[in-house]
C-alpha cells in the first residue's frame, strides 16, 4: 500500500478532529434534549399501544408493514457520488506503479520458464517412458 503524503495525513487528522468535535457537540445537545424527548416518546408509545390494543393489532405488525413501504434510494446523483469517491482514493505514486509492474512481469517470466522446463525436461520424458513400457 502506498504511503500517505504529509498533506493527506494532515487532512485526515483535521477530519478526525472535526468529527470528534461534532460528536461532542451532538452528545451535549442530545443530553439536553433527552429529558423532553423521553417524556414525549413515553406518551406516544402509550398512545400507540392503546390504539393497537383497541384495534386488535400489535405494534410489531405495524412496524413490519412499514418496512415494505420503504423505497430504494434515488440514483440521480450516482455519477456525482462516484466522482467524490474517486477523489477520496489514495492513488499509488508513479514509482510504486513501476515497481509493482516490474515485480509482476518478473514473476511471469520466472514461472513461465519454470513451467517450460518442467514440461519439456521432466513430464514429457516421463510420459514417453511410461507409454513405451506397455508397447
Amino acid at each position: 500500500m502506498a504511503k500517505k503524503s504529509k498533506t493527506q495525513r494532515a487532512k485526515a487528522s483535521a477530519r478526525r478532529a472535526e468529527r470528534k468535535a461534532a460528536a461532542a457537540a451532538q452528545a451535549q445537545g442530545a443530553v439536553e434534549d433527552s429529558a423532553s424527548d423521553a417524556a414525549e416518546e413515553k406518551g406516544a408509545l402509550k398512545r400507540s399501544r392503546a390504539e393497537a390494543a383497541s384495534k386488535g393489532k400489535s405494534i410489531e405488525k405495524k412496524s413490519a408493514k412499514k418496512g415494505k413501504d420503504v423505497k430504494p434510494a434515488k440514483k440521480d446523483g450516482f455519477f456525482t457520488n462516484v466522482r467524490k469517491e474517486l477523489g477520496r482514493v489514495t492513488w499509488p505514486s508513479r514509482e510504486d506503479v513501476l515497481r509493482w509492474t516490474g515485480v509482476v512481469v518478473g514473476a511471469l517470466v520466472f514461472f513461465s520458464a519454470y513451467v517450460f522446463l518442467l514440461d519439456n525436461f521432466v513430464v514429457t520424458p516421463l510420459l514417453l517412458a511410461i507409454s513405451s513400457i506397455g508397447a
